[in-house]
């Protein structure tokens, strides 16, 4: 339990710094002298650089102690936040944004592997409470800026607060033993060998989520703003309404996930988040609708990245490499679709976050169902008569 606390502070520290970008891209575009459609490429440079890490990280859990690796990404994202506000030029700023990207997959590969290595099949309660604990620093983020802005006048230096923040986690992580390494523990499921099909659906669907849930935690602040509904710290404030929602939802589905299906879950949460980001879409100049929506959208996105987890788990045997392919993905969709709102949010209008998350929704929901009718004997050899 002493180690898993470490996670968890390493995952708070990491949901600290994913959600600082989006209320700060209006300074980043000062301090930088550039458009927000220019600025908002940091967001693909911070995902190429988590896809990058996907790409190789594990190998290091497999091949080195991981407390060490894990305290040198934190460690690394320490320096990165602390580099952000002195960099006037938007090249250099997205160098250090995706060695920034870099270290947070580390981060994150790093706290799930290890995460299972210390509680093996036991770890289904653990793995949802470190996903709360990413939620719980996302959620504190957006307020700790809007604080500092408050009372400095400058939300930039909050990115030194929130890198002063990250060090515990590092110091506790490399005062305890790593785990032994388990990846030639056999899986406690029979579902046999990876599918390649179903692995790149199950990659794809994790594209379409993580973009959903980026694209709208980074750009609900500057939507906000430009559609004249809440002032700056407000639109702080509405940010961590999202992060807020999403910690809350993780936190319930501890004990919805172990009495529902994952299908049944993931069917439900992207019809919820469908017909939160709708209402935001048709009623969007109303306060209202935007702090409704907003909590909705995020209470209904919080459990899919796990729940999906559990759902692969139960079609598949899954490897180390298997798991990369699913994190390759996530942060294709974290580059992508946050980008391409950025390119069409100032010759389109604010609206364009909404209209671009609500088709990425309803892809994913055909996705899902695809999914499901690809993997149903797969689950069927695999689990017998057992409820999935």
């Amino acid at each position: 339990m002493i180690k898993s606390r470490g996670y968890y502070a390493a995952f708070v520290a990491l949901g600290l710094v994913a959600a600082s970008l989006g209320p700060t891209l209006p300074d980043l575009a000062a301090q930088t002298g550039t458009l927000l459609s220019q600025v908002s490429f940091l967001f693909a440079a911070r995902a190429l650089g988590n896809l990058l890490a996907a790409l190789v990280v594990s190998r290091f859990y497999d091949r080195w102690p991981g407390h060490p690796v894990i305290a040198g990404a934190l460690l690394a994202l320490s320096a990165s936040m602390a580099l952000v506000p002195t960099i006037p030029w938007l090249w250099v700023l997205a160098v250090v944004i995706l060695i920034l990207g870099m270290a947070e997959n580390t981060v994150d590969v790093g706290g799930n592997t290890l995460l299972m290595w210390v509680h093996g099949e036991r770890v289904g309660p653990f793995m949802n409470g470190l996903h709360f604990c990413f939620g719980l620093g996302a959620f504190l983020s957006p307020i700790i800026i809007a604080q500092v802005a408050l009372f400095t006048g400058e939300a930039m230096r909050a990115y030194w607060v929130l890198a002063l923040l990250l060090l515990p986690a590092a110091v506790w992580l490399l005062r305890q033993p790593s785990p032994r390494t388990g990846h030639h523990a056999a899986p406690r499921n029979a579902a046999g060998a990876p599918d390649r099909s179903l692995v790149l659906l199950i990659a794809t669907f994790m594209f379409l989520y993580v973009g959903a849930e980026v694209g709208l935690g980074g750009w609900v602040y500057s939507y906000a703003l430009a559609k004249g509904l809440s002032d700056a710290t407000a639109a702080a404030y509405l940010t961590s309404t999202f992060w807020g929602a999403l910690t809350l939802g993780r936190l319930l589905a501890i004990p919805i996930a172990a009495r529902v299906r994952p299908r049944t879950i993931l069917m439900v949460d992207l019809l919820g988040c469908l017909a939160s980001v709708g209402a935001l879409w048709l009623w969007p100049t109303a306060p209202g609708v935007v702090w409704l929506g907003t909590f909705g959208a995020g209470l209904c996105l919080a459990s899919v990245f796990p729940t999906t987890l559990a759902l692969a788990e139960r079609r598949m045997r899954i490897t180390g490499r298997v798991t990369g392919w699913f994190f390759v993905g996530a942060n294709a969709g974290a580059m992508f679709l946050p980008w391409l709102i950025g390119q069409l949010f100032e010759p389109l209008g604010p609206d364009v976050v909404m209209i671009a998350i609500l088709a990425d929704v309803v892809v994913a929901l055909a996705l899902l169902a695809a999914l499901l009718r690809r993997s149903g004997r797969r689950l069927s050899a695999a689990m017998g008569q057992g409820v999935y």
